[in-house]
């Protein structure tokens, strides 16, 4: 690893959206730097699988420290849960290092004026409002420990609006918003506040936005060599592994075919 890796090991990090994509490959990046890691998703089959990918990374690593791993079914568009959730976590791995915010999805392309308002909400309730309920859960804890780290998936999306994404660029802006008021309002605190932008990423993110149509999902990346959700992992992990006084505030990472949400090349087929 390019990182030390040294300052995570014993850490304690929880990753949301972690059955897969980008959560998936940052859960097993950090237990391969020697962290603890609980995964929170929605799909328990796919989290028990990550799980154990993660517990054969921890042991491929040789590291003494870390090695302990919760997967807790969860969805953090739900209120209630998130106000339960302290009480699933196993009581050793209860003192949290690092939020990683990942949790997040976008479905259709739809204009302004065809929106389904089910989608708005379900988007929004995912994307802002769990991660802002859940932030708020951990910054009270943080402050009380006197430590702590929040890093926020945003995108290209919440830096530049787009047609066809009036819906998940307002989210992704609102993320960005929010993230950075918090790291004004913890500046006098030890509690580190970052935002990582991803560009073009292939992972299950563009087949939920087609609804399962794979034709449609390939041909976005088609003629180029997009990010990979190990990409961003490790710019999480970077991000989680510098100084104590060293805050990565925001970070865009794009492929080398891409310049802003809009401007990008593809190789003639």
């Amino acid at each position: 690893m390019v990182f030390n890796a040294s300052r995570l090991l014993g850490k304690t990090v929880l990753v949301t959206g972690s059955s897969a994509g980008i959560g998936k490959a940052t859960a097993i990046l950090f237990a391969k730097a020697g962290s603890n890691v609980i995964l929170l998703a929605r799909r328990a089959e796919a989290l028990a699988e990550v799980k154990q990918a993660c517990i054969e990374a921890h042991k491929a690593s040789n590291l003494q420290e870390g090695g302990q791993f919760a997967a807790i079914p969860f969805d953090v568009s739900d209120r209630v849960a998130i106000g339960n959730l302290f009480s699933l976590i196993p009581t050793s791995l209860r003192n949290i290092d690092i939020l990683v915010n990942n949790a997040g999805f976008v479905v259709g392309r739809d204009s302004v004026g065809d929106l389904d308002e089910k989608v708005v909400e379900s988007m929004f309730a995912t994307n802002v409002l769990g991660l802002i309920s859940l932030t708020n859960l951990f910054v009270k804890d943080f402050k009380t420990r006197g430590t702590g780290h929040i890093i926020n998936l945003g995108s290209v999306a919440g830096r530049e609006p787009y047609a066809g994404g009036s819906i998940y660029t307002a989210t992704k802006h609102a993320v960005n918003a929010f993230t950075a008021s918090m790291m004004r309002e913890l500046i006098n605190t030890p509690i580190r506040v970052t935002e990582i932008q991803p560009g073009m990423v292939e992972t299950e993110f563009s087949l939920v936005r087609f609804k399962g149509d794979a034709d449609a999902a390939k041909a976005v990346y088609a003629g180029m060599e997009p990010l990979t959700g190990e990409d961003i992992a490790e710019e999480i992990v970077w991000a989680a592994s510098r100084p104590p006084h060293v805050n990565i505030a925001e970070t865009l990472i794009f492929p080398v075919n891409q310049a802003s949400a809009t401007t990008f090349y593809r190789a003639p087929a």
